[in-house]
């Protein structure tokens, strides 16, 4: 696992250790930012089930001012520190040892926006879309904040989600990546 292009591109990247996440391939990873990218000038980025931190390292690298990381496995936080610190730009990066639900409250509670979301969630415990609606409630996102699912097959998320725009949804085996903008307040 590798950082694909940017500022940090080609550095390698720790998968956490054990079963319990699955790190984005590579060439998921890239086609992802070839959708919603490739590049990116500033903004904010929230990985909600941040895994080894790729996702957020990547868009980093590819111009995303600051991510924010959650994860609420210990495993998984000791290998998002140390994938950081191969940026060696670690204050572009907050990384939280927390539940996604409770994090979502506190970061509306902060009066943080975001500009990207990234979701992978361990497969067997999706809230997608319950989770998204709480985004919206809780103004989290920017105007024109773009949500990026990364899902298996089975998930099938659905194109209309009140609030949300469909913009996108592409098959890479097993993992599909469905991908939302923010609606405007009248959807």
């Amino acid at each position: 696992m590798r950082i694909v292009a940017g500022d940090f591109g080609g550095r390698r990247l720790k998968a956490v250790p054990g079963m319990a996440t699955r790190p984005t391939t590579d060439k998921v990873k890239e086609a992802l930012f070839n959708i919603i990218g490739p590049y990116f000038d500033g903004g904010r980025s929230l990985d909600l089930f941040a895994g080894s931190g790729g996702l957020s390292i990547e868009a980093v690298s590819r111009g995303i001012s600051q991510a924010v990381l959650i994860d609420r496995q210990y495993a998984a936080i000791q290998t998002i520190k140390d994938n950081v610190a191969v940026t060696k730009a670690p204050e572009k990066f907050e990384i939280l040892k927390r539940d996604a639900n409770k994090a979502l409250v506190e970061l509306g509670r902060r009066g943080d926006q975001f500009d990207l979301v990234f979701f992978d969630p361990p497969y067997a415990q999706q809230k997608i879309l319950a989770q998204m609606a709480q985004l919206r409630e809780l103004k989290v996102l920017a105007p024109a904040a773009r949500i990026v699912c990364e899902t298996d097959q089975q998930a099938a998320l659905r194109d209309d989600v009140p609030g949300f725009e469909f913009v996108e949804r592409r098959d890479y085996g097993i993992t599909e990546l469905t991908i939302y903008r923010l609606g405007s307040d009248d959807q």
